[in-house]
């Protein structure tokens, strides 16, 4: 078992490279070990196929250096926070036993976005009771455990973060990380059928809404977040 400071859980491959990619590699920079968890194949988007982005998803991974991936295979569009979808997300989380989680943004155009951060949030709750029972396949019993915080990647909707994270060093990756997604973001050569993600200003708005968080905070680049719980500090000092 390989225990992880970060994971990531997103509803669709290419959710955590959109959302938080400049933030895992700057934690993987400090030495930290950060792996992701997608929900879903991407099955229903407008481009591509389950396998190509699988592929895809594989190239992102390395371009981050992200030290562990899983696709639960859910259904696209139509998982639900329900026993049988919160199990198979404990049994992950309880494996890596992360300290901190990144979840989908709390609400979004997609509605896949809004319903994986509240099963996120719920799974990781779940996760921290000794009376749920899951075990590794060697049957192996796993150990309750429950992530200390849970935070939420800002994604198409514009949501007042409550803190941003320095990405300017790792733009150059998070963009790299994205751009793995060749079916899915623009390519003038591509016969598939355009979508919102295809078109050139879609790219340039990522980079805008990186440029606004990071112009928030006095530098190039940002990615924000949300708590759903209010964050204490031991020192006003650690805010330097």
């Amino acid at each position: 078992m390989m225990k992880l400071d970060i994971l990531v859980m997103a509803a669709h491959p290419d959710d955590a490279e959109l959302g938080c990619s400049g933030t895992i590699c700057a934690e993987i920079a400090k030495g930290k070990k950060v792996g992701i968890l997608d929900f879903t194949r991407g099955e229903l988007g407008t481009r591509g196929t389950p396998e190509i982005r699988l592929a895809e998803s594989a190239e992102a991974t390395k371009i981050l250096g992200v030290h562990t991936r899983e696709n639960l295979g859910f259904r696209d569009g139509f998982f639900v926070n329900d026993e049988e979808h919160l199990m198979k997300i404990i049994k992950v989380i309880r494996r890596y036993q992360p300290e901190v989680v990144l979840a989908n943004a709390i609400d979004d155009r997609h509605p896949d976005h809004g319903k994986g951060s509240a099963l996120a949030v719920d799974a990781c709750f779940k996760s921290g009771l000794r009376m749920i029972e899951t075990f590794e396949e060697d049957g192996t019993l796993q150990a309750a455990w429950r992530p200390k915080n849970v935070f939420h990647y800002i994604q198409d909707r514009y949501i007042s973060p409550d803190f941003i994270v320095d990405i300017s060093a790792f733009w150059d990756k998070k963009e790299a990380s994205i751009r793995a997604f060749r079916s899915q973001f623009y390519d003038p050569s591509s016969s598939e059928p355009s979508s919102y993600l295809s078109s050139p200003e879609f790219l340039e708005f990522i980079e805008s809404r990186s440029r606004e968080f990071g112009h928030a905070i006095g530098v190039k680049y940002g990615e924000g977040f949300t708590s759903y719980r209010k964050l204490g500090v031991n020192s006003v000092l650690e805010f330097l």
